[in-house]
């Protein structure tokens, strides 16, 4: 009577061994749900983050700016003109303040400063500096007041383009577009930097 007992107590050790075995192929792994979350998170460091810290986490201007936006006016008599060499003073991005660049454009125009949502995720970037007033969808006559919501038409960065944003301040300072080095990226026709972020070259 006891071996019927015995060879159903092995059957049963058997099964449950082999179910753990079949659990344990897969437990080391993240299932595909988890995964793809992951590899989302290590492939796309928050937009805040990118715009911070171009060094650490890959930062997400275009090295070629492109031409100037459609409809802006050029500056009659810059303090800067195109090909001048310049000390930036600004500290957009890791590296830029301290060096040198060349400007290769000079405009009349409202210049804001902005906090949007990339529209391809991520945190919020706050107080970008610089879009112009002819880099918002329909935005009316500049200059602009603080707390208004615009749509962006300016694409420097990822997930810019199309985002909603809040204007935080707005200069109206000649804007200059350069070619510049910072932090190692070379840049041409990088937008945007205002007169007041600008010196002679030492």
């Amino acid at each position: 009577m006891k071996r019927p007992f015995t060879l159903a107590g092995l059957t049963l050790a058997a099964a449950l061994a082999l179910t753990a075995c079949g659990n344990a192929d897969t437990g080391g792994e993240d299932s595909p749900a988890t995964a793809s979350a992951s590899a989302e998170t290590t492939a796309s460091p928050s937009a805040s983050n990118a715009h911070q810290g171009m060094g650490d986490s890959g930062h997400q201007h275009n090295p070629d700016g492109g031409p100037a936006p459609g409809g802006i006016v050029d500056a009659s008599d810059p303090t800067y003109p195109v090909g001048s060499t310049v000390t930036l003073t600004a500290d957009h991005m890791p590296g830029m303040q301290g060096s040198e660049a060349t400007i290769t454009g000079a405009f009349d125009t409202t210049a804001y400063s902005v906090t949007y949502t990339p529209t391809s995720g991520g945190d919020p970037v706050v107080d970008h500096k610089w879009v112009v007033h002819e880099e918002l969808q329909n935005p009316g006559e500049p200059p602009l007041p603080d707390g208004t919501k615009v749509v962006l038409a300016a694409d420097h960065m990822a997930g810019m383009e199309g985002a909603e944003a809040t204007i935080e301040s707005s200069t109206e300072e000649t804007v200059y577009m350069v070619d510049v080095e910072a932090n190692g990226m070379k840049m041409t026709n990088h937008k945007w930097v205002v007169e007041s972020e600008v010196q002679p070259a030492e």
